[in-house]
């Protein structure tokens, strides 16, 4: 119990430094620093940096299973369990520092000598298990392929991600996907009502408001006659 407590803490705080100075600017020693535990110790759970820095991206690649059962379990529709699945998980880059450093690590994996896990399958998988469950539910649109769907859906939420990390540290993601599901459920459902499905998806977890002054002026100006 001990050991296993002891290696759950190296690993938070592996990830911390990972998260925030990358794998190659940390050093076994920052790691032992920022825990109070010793190199030596570091090393008897941790066979090298590498192993550690491969547990971290392991255990970021566990959580999402976790997370995906809880929603599957819901009595959503496919569509809403979808949504609020992204959230989820959009949540779960910005709040969760081995969600983020995983993230991290992979996208640095050429420093790292060691086999990591593959993204992304998984989710387009999940993805189009969903889409092709709203289809027989009649939820599609006819003219959307659930697989192909799922590949763009995907790419458009990790893409987000990526824009939204370097533009304001993911403080703004919630209200940046809520965005982004307004555009995407209008092509997607067969009887597109966007801002009624968002609303329902995420009943039990409202989105956190961006702040007043990120948001900016919407006008809609009439078409120029010729």
């Amino acid at each position: 119990m001990q050991a296993e407590s002891t290696r759950r803490a190296l690993l938070e705080t592996a990830a911390q430094l990972f998260d925030e100075r990358g794998y190659a600017g940390t050093s076994i020693s920052d790691i032992s620093a920022l825990s109070g535990r010793t190199s030596g110790a570091i090393y008897f759970h941790y066979a090298s940096k590498e192993k550690l820095a491969l547990a971290v991206v392991e255990e970021h690649f566990a959580s999402w299973p976790r997370m995906i059962e809880a929603h599957r379990r819901s009595g959503r529709s496919a569509l809403e369990k979808l949504v609020a699945l992204s959230f989820t998980v959009a949540r779960a880059f910005r709040d969760d520092v081995v969600v983020r450093a995983g993230s991290r690590l992979w996208m640095e994996r050429k420093a790292i000598a060691a086999p990591l896990p593959t993204p992304f399958v998984g989710w387009i998988d999940v993805v189009a298990e969903l889409l092709t469950e709203a289809r027989a539910a009649g939820e599609l649109a006819c003219a959307v392929d659930p697989v192909t769907a799922a590949h763009s859906v995907v790419c458009s939420f990790f893409g987000l991600h990526t824009v939204s990390d370097a533009l304001d540290g993911r403080e703004q993601i919630e209200h940046r996907l809520r965005e982004l599901w307004l555009l995407l459920l209008g092509a997607l459902q067969a009887s597109p009502e966007p801002a009624a499905l968002l609303e329902r998806a995420l009943t039990d977890h409202p989105p956190t408001p961006a702040p007043a002054e990120s948001l900016p002026a919407r006008t809609c100006s009439a078409p120029v006659q010729a």
